[in-house]
């Protein structure tokens, strides 16, 4: 029978789920306490929302907010990292921390990467994405390189056109 904390709940992780730009599902199972604590505190700099819940309110959240095929991504002693301005920072926060802490028990099942459902086999695509100022980056200086060309060659051809009158006016003074 649910209660009023079940129901109120389900309707927090269910606006979680629609407001998030990203939805990593991770199985934490054999961390300890210190490592729970330095993953919540990477996730908090990184300003992501990480929370553990029980599966079948995570489920009930899930059906609720139009996502009924997640069951698959929901077991294990779960944990979700909720990302609502960067999809990708939630992947690189969890390997790095895996990388750093040498940690083979922390696992992403799957996640909800702006609305498309991937399961732990397809994560590494995510986790290779380029960041949103990468790209931004990237862009940008392809915008400007011909600009920069243009400008080293006009730059050239009149430093040369100077040298040339340089030449000449040396010439008729002999």
């Amino acid at each position: 029978m649910p209660n009023q904390k079940k129901i109120d709940l389900v309707s927090e992780i269910t606006d979680k789920f629609a407001r998030a730009k990203s939805i990593y599902f991770t199985d934490y199972r054999g961390m300890n306490v210190k490592q729970m604590n330095d993953l919540r505190k990477e996730f908090h700099f990184a300003n992501i929302e990480y929370r553990v819940a029980k599966k079948t309110l995570t489920r009930i959240a899930a059906k609720n907010a139009g996502y009924d095929s997640i069951s698959n991504l929901i077991n294990g002693q779960m944990g979700i990292a909720f990302s609502y301005d960067n999809p990708t920072v939630p992947a690189r926060v969890i390997t790095s921390f895996v990388k750093k802490n040498k940690l083979e028990i922390l696992d992403i099942t799957g996640c909800i990467f702006e609305n498309e459902i991937f399961t732990a086999d397809r994560i590494e695509v995510i986790i290779n994405l380029s960041s949103k100022e990468e790209l931004l980056f990237r862009f940008v200086g392809t915008l400007v390189a011909p600009m920069s060309n243009l400008v080293g060659v006009l730059n050239a051809s009149m430093s040369q056109l100077v040298d040339l009158l340089k030449s000449i006016n040396e010439n008729k003074k002999e």
